[in-house]
């Protein structure tokens, strides 16, 4: 993420609820700054986002 060698981020996100989790990036990871490009809803419920950096 520091050095930018990712322009495009794809995200499933899963309709569950849980009591705790992880975090999908550490504390240490600068901002960046994302363009929602798309976005899919399952049958399932399940949302698939494209986001490019800005």
């Amino acid at each position: 993420m520091q050095r930018q060698l990712i322009d495009t981020f794809l995200l499933l996100i899963y309709p569950i609820v849980l009591g705790s989790g992880r975090r999908l990036f550490t504390d240490r990871v600068p901002v960046v700054r994302l363009k929602l490009v798309d976005s899919v809803v399952t049958t399932t419920g399940v949302v698939i986002a494209t986001y490019d950096s800005v």
